[in-house]
């Protein structure tokens, strides 16, 4: 590691997850997906469907391309993790990755009220995510040299939370001086800077360009103090060497009952929280009728509980464990699912709501607190539980068959989503299956051993 201190590499490591988070909290779920939906919607009523197919359209439009993207990472994950082992290099990877990401977060400017260049801008938002999760599964690489196993939940959620505040900064500076409301003017009730057009929705386009130019300057830290392990060496592997070692570790992986569970397990309940992420900004379009202003605010909300409770989830995680943490978590994303099937802006519960009750968004501003909350300190966990089952030969590759596990499955979620939603014509019903799958995991977990591989 030359002379850079373990401080130094765990900061540098740590600011991967600060560079990386607007992607998933500015464009996944709190500014360019509510845009988004609320565009593609306004094109498809123009096209003369009704507003209520509209919505649900839209959302199918944006739950298809989540299914591909998906896809996508979940097979190419464990490959890619297996090459970087092999080769005893992931940096050059992670560099690639990152700039084709923030390249194509740069080009969403290209998204305009009118729905012109919606497939385009829809394409380029999920392409840069395909990168920029490839590259956040080979950072992740990086945890097990880092610290004991008994350390590295500490450090995973001291990273959770640190890349939180990132995005709660993010969202503060994008909020206060470029997404406009209504009236044109952001939660400050300027105008947007840079002498940005509101009558174009310029303020919330820049949301591409912002989440670009914030990767690309936050990367910096890690580039600069994030070393491979001299330990490994260095080669140039061969193809057919990759895939057969990549085979004997899934072989591995199949006779070991508690890495198989948990891996199983964190395909459900992790497609299910990613689904929250991704819908939870269209709900409160689609359902509430929120603006972005309130979209926004509620996504601080969600970001700063996700800051404090991954904090808290490391601490609880390197006292008791990821296991209890784990379950706590997926217990908390059950009851959210059931409030947001359970609610509406005329009802609570089949209890009729009186007109323009408060209710509907005091409650999903709760939560987006839980959803911040216990998803940051769920992922932190599992990502600290992957340690534990982990081969400390081949972390790459194991965290390429973590990032499987929370992919390979990516279709099912939006595509239950969408069946549901189709079904039912309804965006509430059509979060029936994220519930079930939350349940799933969590009877899965049941089977996995808190000590991981190490009690075997």
């Amino acid at each position: 590691m030359g002379q850079i201190s373990t401080r130094k590499r765990i900061w540098g490591w740590a600011f991967f997850d600060w560079a990386q988070q607007p992607y998933a909290t500015l464009g996944l779920t709190f500014i360019f997906a509510p845009f988004f939906a609320a565009v593609a919607t306004d094109a498809l009523v123009a096209q003369g469907a009704s507003l209520d197919d509209a919505k649900v359209d839209a959302q199918t439009m944006w739950s298809s391309a989540q299914t591909l993207a998906g896809l996508v990472i979940a097979f190419s994950a464990p490959f890619l993790g297996a090459w970087a082992d092999a080769s005893g290099r992931k940096r050059p990877w992670i560099t690639l990755f990152t700039s084709l990401a923030i390249l194509c977060a740069a080009c969403l400017w290209v998204l305009q009220p009118d729905g012109t260049n919606l497939m385009l801008a829809l394409t380029l938002f999920w392409v840069g995510f395909v990168f920029s999760e490839a590259a956040f599964n080979l950072n992740n690489a990086f945890l097990p040299d880092l610290g004991t196993p008994e350390e590295v939940g500490r450090i995973s959620g001291g990273a959770t939370a640190f890349g939180y505040w990132g995005g709660v900064v993010s969202l503060f500076l994008m909020l206060l001086f470029f997404a406009e409301n209504e009236t044109g003017k952001t939660l400050i009730d300027l105008a947007p800077a840079f002498g940005l057009d509101p009558e174009q929705r310029e303020g919330t386009r820049f949301v591409g360009p912002f989440i670009a130019i914030w990767f690309a300057v936050f990367l910096i830290p890690f580039l600069l103090w994030t070393r491979e392990n001299p330990a490994i060496k260095r080669t140039r592997p061969k193809f057919q060497e990759v895939l057969s070692q990549l085979w004997v570790s899934i072989c591995r992986v199949g006779k070991q009952p508690s890495t198989r569970n948990f891996l199983l397990a964190s395909l459900f309940y992790r497609d299910a929280l990613t689904a929250l992420y991704a819908y939870g900004g269209i709900y409160a379009r689609q359902v509430l009728d929120w603006q972005t202003i309130q979209i926004g605010i509620f996504g601080i909300i969600a970001a700063i509980a996700a800051a404090l409770l991954s904090w808290i989830g490391g601490m609880a995680d390197q006292r008791f464990g990821p296991k209890p943490v784990i379950a706590f978590c997926i217990w908390s994303m059950v009851g959210v699912g059931c409030i947001i099937v359970g609610m509406s802006r005329e009802h609570l519960f089949g209890i009729p709501l009186t007109e323009g009750s408060l209710v509907p968004d005091i409650l999903f501003y709760f939560c987006g607190a839980a959803i911040g909350g216990a998803g940051g300190a769920l992922y932190s966990a599992s990502r600290s539980m992957m340690v534990r089952h982990a081969d400390r030969d081949y972390p790459a590759e194991a965290f390429g068959l973590f990032a499987f596990a929370g992919k390979a499955t990516a279709f099912l979620a939006p595509a239950l989503i969408t069946l549901f939603g189709v079904l039912t014509n309804s965006n509430q019903l059509a979060f029936l299956p994220v519930i079930f799958l939350f349940l799933i995991g969590l009877f899965l977990l049941r089977y996995v051993h808190p000590d991981g591989a190490r009690s075997t």
